[in-house]
């Protein structure tokens, strides 16, 4: 008896799937026109591979690097979703094993600075308009 293909496009469905559909199921990135767009700027590579179209199928166990928002993700293939989930649900799709980000530097603080540096205040440049004299007047 010959299988039919909708029973072999299902066996085959859980074993891989296609990248941009597991960029935007995995919450990679917000559309899934989104994740094409990625894929086709060579944005994105499989097992150190850089691709260029958005229906390569990718498997479990398959490293898949992004390059998004000036840093780079390593996610690890671990599963499949047929319809796009919570996030929750996008985490057990892939393993993160981007490296830490570094710390980023204290923000400077705002509006601390020693007295007589920067911008003068009303009262000082009224003295200096004083002393130099006001262009206003006369």
């Amino acid at each position: 008896m010959k299988a039919t293909r909708s029973a072999e496009q299902g066996a085959d469905a859980l074993d891989r799937q296609r990248i941009d559909k597991w960029l935007w199921h995995a919450r990679v990135v917000r559309t899934r026109s989104a994740a094409a767009s990625l894929v086709g700027a060579g944005l994105v590579r499989i097992n150190g591979e850089r691709i260029d179209a958005a229906s390569r199928p990718v498997r479990p166990g398959d490293v898949v690097t992004v390059a998004l928002d000036r840093q780079v993700r390593l996610l690890k293939v671990t599963g499949f979703a047929e319809r796009r989930g919570s996030a929750t649900d996008a985490r057990a799709l892939c393993e993160d094993l981007s490296p830490p980000r570094p710390a980023e530097a204290e923000p400077p603080t705002v509006g601390l600075r020693e007295r007589g540096e920067g911008r003068p205040t009303k009262r000082d440049r009224r003295a200096i308009d004083r002393l130099v004299g006001d262009p206003r007047e006369g």
